[in-house]
Order: structure tokens, then C-alpha cells, then sequence
């Protein structure tokens, strides 16, 4: 094999070939997966390790804090390690941490694992800004949308496909499904990525600190995490409590069906490469706008009809599908954005930016079920309405500026 090493801003014409693309777009759907197999399966993990009601959250809980760590923690490596052997690595930390979370013997053990299979996942937002690096300007929107939706695809299917399988191998083999594709797809990754080495030559705790100018200095990152922290509250906040509010006497679906339910929200997943594209023609401006309203108006059709009616659940799967389309065409716009910063800066810059949102996320799926317990599915819709309505509110202070560039001193 010959390897093929890129600039930290490669000047080329040419974009990505498609099959590349569908490797890298695919490669972040399967990392992205590992992260939501748990979900799904907590209860019947919680029976056989012994956890007890109250610790079993932890399941879930330490699988997004170790997601959130690697996003401040590894992810900036992209700026200063060679990618590939980066990506690799950490896709090879994956396997091990799933392997360990199927072999594992007893809760403590099994806690560790996940952990680390959520540090293990921040590989996906290695691959994204590289493949932003090995992209023209012009087409990068484009590129990154598509990479962005096999993620999207990864992160909806997860649940449901865990489920199913679950009832065939256990939830233990879940985990060691999951572990012999990561071997697969490591190896793939190794063959066929190109090398990008970048051109930072700052010490790791040079570069931590480094991220805490940039997050308070760069206006643009800002603005953009906190119109997708608002979304992707949202986005969690309804798909933490849809599942309870179907199950609920008001529809008193199975769940099977609410799995079914889950899978319309993947629909929203082909909204990234058609938000890639309308970045790239100069219309973040217009999309942005689109996408926050029709987030706030998702939460509004779910009022239209009387509960528990086959209409109001016709709606509920449009609002999902609403929903998920505006909240994948906002994180394309942003990421978009965020990218014409300065390639020197990508990892960093993309480690904020999905940090501070998925921030939000947790925020949304905890006030969420709050909201549900104490008013139902109306309380906590009209919660949903107010978090992208309040980005929709701080779009509407931004004023036009010029081209936007970083300078560390």
C-alpha cells in the first residue's frame, strides 16, 4: 500500500472519490452506533449484573460522559497527531471496550467499559474534520453533509437494531457483534485512508489551553454551538420522552412498534448532504433560519389533533421526521461554518463546537423527563417549542460579517 499524506490545507481541485466517501460516511454511523446500543437494552443488562433502579442510568449516563470527555480530551489530537494512525488507534480502544462490555462479570467492570466505549466514539469527529482537510472549499459543504448522514443513520438505527438483535444473541452479543465490525472496519481504515500529518508542533497541554481561547474568542463558533445546543436539546428532549409518552395509556403502543416509530426518525438523516450543498452555494444564512423555525413548528403539529388519535400519531411521526431533518441540517450548516475557520484549527474548533451541544443534548433529555413526569407530553412539548425557538431568537441578533479567521498569539 501506498500512502498518500496531505497538507494541513491541501490545494486540490478534485473531491473525494465516492467510494471514499461512502467508507467514511459508513465508518461514522457504525463508531456512532456504539454509543446508543446500551440504551435500549439497560433494563435487561441492570437484571443480569445487578444493578439496582437507581444505579442502572449510569449505563447511559457514564456512556455520554465519556463521549463528552473525548470530545475535549482526544478529539483536538486531530491537530496534532497524525490522523489515521489517530483514527485507527482509537477505533481499536473501541473493540476493547466492547469486548470488555460483553465479557464483563459484574456491574463495576461493565461501567468501565462503557465508559470507554464512549471515549472510544469520538472517532467519528476525527474522521469529519479530515475529511474536511481533504476536500476543496467549494465542494466541502457537500462532503461533509454526506459524511454527517451516515452518522445520523448510525445514531437512529442503533436502538432499534440492538433490540432486534438482542432477542436473538443477548445483549452481551450485541456488544461482541459490535466489537468484530470495529476489527473489520479498523482494518478497512488502516488500508484505505489516506495520512494527513498535521502542522501544529504545540504540546498537548499547549494545545488544551489553546481551546479555551478559541471557545472565548471566536465569535462564530459560539453562535454556531449555540444554535445546535438548542436544537439538539430538542432533538433529545423528545426522543427521551416519546418512547414513555407511546407507551403511555394514551397510545399504549408496544415495543416493537415505538422501535418502528424510531426508525422514521432516520428519514431526517438525508437532510445532510442537501444542507452540505446549500452551505456551499452561500445560503447558510437562509438554511439556518429554515432549520430553527421548522424545529419549534416540529413541537407545534404535535398539538393539531386530540391525543391518542391515529392522526395526532400520524403527526407525532411527521414532527419526528421535521425534527430530525432541521436539527441534521443546522449540524452540517454549523460544522460547515466552523471549518473555514482555519484548517490548523479543525479538531479543536469541532471538539467545542460538539462538546458544547451535546451539552445541550443531556441538558434537553433531563429536562425532558422532568417536564413528562410533572405535565405530560404537553408540558414537555411546549418545552421543546421554547429551546430552538430561543436559537431562532439569537439567529435573528446576528449581523453579516465578513470572512472570519483565527489568530492565537
Amino acid at each position: 500500500m501506498t500512502d498518500t499524506v496531505l497538507a494541513a490545507e491541501p490545494a486540490r481541485e478534485e473531491s473525494l472519490p465516492s467510494a471514499m466517501i461512502f467508507l467514511l460516511a459508513s465508518a461514522c454511523g457504525l463508531i456512532a452506533a456504539n454509543i446508543y446500543y446500551a440504551q435500549p437494552l439497560a433494563g435487561l443488562i441492570g437484571a443480569e449484573l445487578g444493578f439496582s433502579p437507581e444505579t442502572t442510568g449510569l449505563i447511559v449516563t457514564l456512556t455520554q460522559i465519556g463521549y463528552g470527555l473525548g470530545l475535549l480530551f482526544v478529539v483536538p489530537l486531530g491537530d496534532l497527531v497524525e490522523n489515521r494512525r489517530l483514527i485507527v488507534t482509537t477505533v481499536a480502544m473501541a473493540i476493547l471496550a466492547l469486548l470488555g462490555a460483553a465479557l464483563a462479570p459484574h456491574a463495576g467492570l461493565f461501567l468501565v467499559a462503557v465508559f470507554l466505549v464512549g471515549i472510544s466514539s469520538v472517532a467519528v469527529q476525527m474522521i469529519v474534520p479530515m475529511a474536511a482537510h481533504m476536500t476543496p472549499a467549494a465542494m466541502r459543504g457537500r462532503v461533509v453533509g454526506s459524511i454527517m448522514s451516515g452518522l445520523m443513520v448510525g445514531i437512529m438505527l442503533a436502538r432499534p437494531v440492538s433490540s432486534v438483535l438482542s432477542e436473538f444473541v443477548t445483549w452481551r452479543g450485541v456488544f461482541a457483534i459490535s466489537a468484530a465490525v470495529m476489527a473489520v472496519l479498523a482494518v478497512v481504515l488502516y488500508r484505505l485512508m489516506p495520512r494527513r500529518e498535521p502542522d501544529a508542533r504545540l504540546a498537548y497541554s499547549a494545545l488544551l489551553l489553546s481551546m479555551g481561547k478559541l471557545a472565548a474568542t471566536t465569535r462564530l463558533l459560539q453562535r454556531r454551538a449555540l444554535y445546535q445546543a438548542s436544537m439538539f436539546s430538542a432533538f433529545s428532549l423528545f426522543w427521551t420522552v416519546t418512547p414513555l409518552y407511546l407507551s403511555s395509556p394514551a397510545f399504549n403502543l408496544s415495543q416493537t412498534e415505538i422501535a418502528l416509530f424510531a426508525l422514521a426518525g432516520a428519514a431526517g438523516a438525508i437532510a445532510a448532504p442537501i444542507a452540505g450543498r446549500m452551505a456551499d452555494r452561500g445560503w447558510t444564512r437562509p438554511a439556518t433560519f429554515a432549520a430553527l423555525t421548522a424545529g419549534a413548528v416540529s413541537f407545534l403539529l404535535t398539538h393539531i389533533a386530540s391525543e391518542g388519535s391515529h392522526l395526532s400519531l400520524a403527526l407525532l411521526v411527521i414532527a419526528a421526521i421535521v425534527l430530525d431533518f432541521a436539527v441534521t441540517t443546522n449540524l452540517v450548516l454549523g460544522q460547515r461554518a466552523i471549518f473555514t475557520l482555519g484548517a490548523e484549527f479543525r479538531s479543536r474548533l469541532n471538539g467545542i463546537f460538539m462538546a458544547t451541544f451535546f451539552m445541550g443534548g443531556a441538558a434537553g433529555s433531563a429536562l425532558g423527563g422532568w417536564a413528562y413526569a410533572y405535565g405530560h407530553w404537553a408540558a414537555a412539548s411546549w418545552l421543546g417549542f421554547a429551546l430552538p425557538a430561543a436559537g431562532l431568537a439569537l439567529f435573528l441578533t446576528e449581523r453579516r460579517a465578513g470572512k472570519a479567521s483565527i489568530r492565537l498569539g
